[in-house]
């Protein structure tokens, strides 16, 4: 009888192996199948042509992409590509996006790509631009270079927006009207980590702050987010080893966690210094979040839900590589700006900035909900993706915080706490 029950179990098994297989080759059949068919799309795009507008061209808008050449700096592990095109093709599509309304309605998009070099002044270079009569930016450049562009005569009547700075005082004391900020800003981040660590009930924390004045902001952001979920910071230390982690992480990182009780270790390593080495070598068996391990983040290459799978195809289908959040910010501030001229039916900037920091203004960004700005400092309020390196968790807000506005107002600082002004 036991040998007629492993006999059953014997082929139960095998059954369930040969079905996994067959389920593994039919997933790569579906990938050349799919390749294939991209490859006769291409073909079909290609004998039509360049597709004609449905009107005549009645408004022309140009939209110039500004980046910085900066210096690489060391990094612990070779694994991730190092790019030097971040934000291009998140442009480029989101124009053949605008295009796909634009022929109907006869409205022409064009896009300009500039790279400011090391030896060149951003602000003589910026200058250029606006006497060339430029008036739509995209901006990746750090919180010190947009505060450069403030300086700059006639910055009041262009539009910016900014791909990359996530620094809370660009939103408050620095803010400008004529600002849109794409990237969740610190503040954002570290309330949508820590509603989700609330709902887990991991309220005590180790906090482990890198040694960059952006570890320094994000880890500030942490700990006022910890205050107001009512979260306790059992330990705050800051990281300042100089040994190379990737023979000693085994022996720093358990002595370095030794001797304090807590829930979760939340780090603060905004370059990626030291962080990747602290999970599976902390003394107590705990989960990393923050800057590595769980991150809150505005875009990831897990994120499959409402259409972003198609998103994420059609990005890689034209770069050859996957959608970074600097891509993501880009795509969504020209696609912004589409929606604000067709909507508005103007590209003037007055009616444009007017327009984008309306009760009107919506805009589909494969988050679930339409995303907007906040009329009191020009943040893109949007869901915020909880992400492990190879897994989407969870989406911020968590359920049950709840807003008179938007619930997406639960993260970060609200039109009260705001010092911004206008």
């Amino acid at each position: 009888m036991r040998s007629k029950f492993f006999l059953i179990l014997l082929i139960l098994a095998t059954a369930f192996f040969s079905f996994s297989l067959e389920a593994r080759e039919l997933s790569i059949q579906q990938l050349e199948e799919r390749k294939k068919a991209d490859l006769e799309r291409k073909k079909e795009r290609e004998k039509r042509g360049k597709k004609t507008f449905q009107k005549d061209i009645t408004i022309f808008s140009e939209v110039v992409f500004l980046s910085m050449e900066r210096k690489v700096p060391p990094v612990l592990s070779n694994l991730d590509p190092i790019l030097d095109d971040e934000g291009f093709y998140g442009v480029k599509l989101a124009i053949e996006d605008n295009l796909t309304t634009g022929r109907f309605v006869g409205h022409d998009y064009n896009a300009e790509f500039h790279r400011i070099l090391l030896d060149e002044n951003l602000e003589v270079e910026f200058t250029k631009l606006l006497k060339q009569g430029k008036k739509f930016f995209v901006v990746d450049l750090e919180e010190n270079e947009l505060n450069l562009l403030m300086n700059v005569a006639g910055i009041d009547e262009v539009i910016i927006f900014n791909v990359r700075a996530k620094n809370d005082s660009l939103r408050g004391v620095n803010c400008r009207k004529n600002f849109f900020h794409i990237p969740p800003s610190y503040s954002i981040l570290s309330d949508a980590l820590t509603q989700y660590l609330v709902k887990k009930r991991w309220n005590k924390w180790f906090l482990v702050i890198g040694p960059s004045e952006k570890d320094r902001l994000y880890a500030e952001a942490l700990k006022k987010s910890a205050k107001k979920f009512n979260i306790k910071i059992k330990e705050q230390k800051t990281w300042d080893f100089t040994a190379d982690l990737r023979r000693t992480a085994g022996k720093e990182v358990p002595i370095f966690t030794k001797g304090t009780k807590y829930d979760v270790l939340v780090v603060a390593d905004e370059i990626g210094e030291f962080g990747e080495y602290l999970a599976y070598r902390t003394w107590e068996p705990r989960p990393v979040a923050g800057t590595q391990g769980l991150k809150p983040v505005s875009w990831h290459r897990t994120h499959e839900q409402w259409g972003a799978t198609q998103m994420q195809n059609r990005f890689r289908r034209e770069s050859g590589r996957w959608m970074t959040e600097v891509d993501y910010h880009s795509w969504t501030a020209v696609r912004a700006l589409g929606e604000a001229i067709t909507r508005s039916q103007s590209n003037d900037v007055k009616d444009v900035q007017n327009y984008l920091l309306s009760s009107k203004f919506g805009l589909g960004a494969y988050k679930g909900v339409k995303v907007s700005f906040r009329s009191w400092n020009g943040q893109l309020r949007q869901p915020i993706l909880l992400a492990a390196p190879r897994s989407m968790v969870s989406v911020s807000p968590q359920e049950g915080y709840i807003h008179p506005v938007s619930e997406l107002d639960t993260l970060g600082k609200d039109q009260p706490e705001s010092t911004c002004k206008f």
